[in-house]
């Protein structure tokens, strides 16, 4: 870790543009998908989904405009530490603030913020006030660069989920942080989840993700947004966005409530990933974190417990 330094939102936001810009540069390989829906996938396909396999589509959250929508993020930077409302609006091709989407996982927009480095991360669902303009306190305790993710479906018929993604500034102390080393376990809040499978590069993999405490197998998950958990994947470098959903889901007479969560996902390229696991268990919430990866960089990782995000916090 480097010694902290000011820094201010502009030069916390130009940070986080030549991030982008870098994390590009290095030749971060086309994506290729198996659906239309790489960006927000489901073991199931959706029934609104467009296209067919083996077409090439821009990863989630790289766009602030995509389909004919645009995300307006009215609150461009915050201070580190402070607490700030986090103003925005979903505009559609006339600049009309969306005010219909369909919910989704019990939500019509599930928002997720993360910091460029990958180390702190929110998964938070804001209020939408009659005119279209969503709010949600947030306090991020790093200064620097952050990417602010909508993860939406509008209501019109026929419409797909859709991700877009917008630069947030934290002005502050500085102090940059490496991502966290691979490893298949992860410690959050006395809870311990291993991790089996892998992510691959244009074809789909599973992925499992079993949770334990004091040594003993958790069986009693909770459902969190219609399912026993939720999985959000960030690639290093830019931070192309792949919200995962698991396959089967509470009540449906097959899936068990823990300790196992299962998921199928596709990687956009090869490269490292930070993986976001969100379960609830006793009435809370909690998100276990790893680093993979997936392709030619791919590796035997250390089975020491990983890091884990120091932001895993929720809105409701």
């Amino acid at each position: 870790m480097h010694a902290g330094i000011k820094i201010s939102a502009f030069a916390a936001a130009l940070a986080a543009t030549f991030g982008t810009a870098y994390g590009v540069g290095k030749g971060i390989d086309p994506v290729v998908t198996e659906s239309a829906h790489a960006r927000h996938e489901s073991h199931e396909e959706s029934p609104d989904a467009g296209g067919g396999g083996g077409e090439s589509h821009a990863p989630g959250g790289l766009q602030i405009s995509e389909g004919g929508y645009t995300l307006d993020l009215k609150t461009p930077s915050v201070t580190a530490g402070r607490r700030t409302e986090l103003r925005f609006a979903v505009r559609d091709a006339s600049g009309r603030a969306l005010t219909t989407y369909r919910r989704e996982h019990e939500k019509e927009l599930h928002l997720i913020v993360a910091s460029r480095d990958l180390v702190t991360y929110r998964h938070l669902h804001p209020t939408r006030a009659a005119d279209g303009t969503w709010s949600i306190p947030v306090e991020l305790p790093r200064a620097g660069g952050y990417r602010v993710f909508a993860d939406f479906t509008p209501a019109k018929k026929g419409a797909e989920n859709l991700t877009l993604g917008a630069d947030l500034a934290a002005s502050g102390a500085y102090a940059p942080q490496r991502l966290p080393a691979p490893s298949t376990t992860a410690e959050t809040d006395g809870y311990e989840v291993e991790l089996t499978g892998g992510l691959r590069p244009g074809s789909a993999s599973e992925v499992e993700l079993k949770v334990s405490r004091e040594g003993r197998p958790v069986t009693d998950l909770q459902p969190y947004l219609g399912a026993y958990g939720h999985l959000v994947a960030l690639r290093s470098g830019d931070l192309a966005y792949l919200h995962v959903h698991p396959n089967g889901e509470p009540g449906d007479g097959k899936t068990a409530s823990g300790p196992g969560i299962s998921f199928t996902a596709t990687a956009p390229s090869e490269g490292s990933y930070r993986l976001f696991l969100d379960f609830k268990h006793e009435g809370q919430v909690h998100t276990a974190a790893f680093t993979v990866r997936a392709g030619a960089q791919a590796e035997s990782p250390d089975r020491s417990p990983a890091e884990h995000a120091d932001e895993g916090a929720h809105g409701h």
